[in-house]
């Protein structure tokens, strides 16, 4: 009997063993949707990024963008004409295409509060 291998999943060099995966793989842990949720309507300098997520450290933030950066989630313009340097993040089309997922996240989260928040 022939037995197939399971289907594999590869992202920017990273195997992952479903979608699921892969998915959770670029946009999960606890900072990254919502860097992605804030940058969905506007284009944010970083200081206005740290004031829309004020429990979020530094290092935190810049880890968290630096890799959105480099899974071309988000781009990093940089003005540098003339000082203080300032820094924008906005989603690339790539990016973009997580829209709806991160609405939906959003609107269930939504849903919990009034739904349930009271309940538990």
């Amino acid at each position: 009997m022939e037995t197939t291998a399971p289907q594999k999943f590869e992202f920017r060099g990273k195997e992952y063993p479903c979608c699921a995966s892969l998915t959770m793989g670029i946009i999960g842990g606890k900072w990254k949707t919502v860097i992605l949720f804030h940058l969905m309507n506007k284009t944010l300098r970083y200081n206005e990024l740290r004031k829309e997520m004020p429990t979020v450290t530094e290092r935190t933030l810049s880890l968290q963008l630096k890799a959105l950066e480099e899974d071309k989630l988000i781009k990093r313009k940089v003005y540098t004409s003339k000082p203080p340097l300032k820094v924008e993040y906005s989603l690339t089309d790539f990016g973009r295409t997580l829209i709806p997922l991160i609405q939906s996240i959003a609107n269930w989260g939504d849903f919990v509060v009034e739904k349930y928040s009271k309940k538990f």
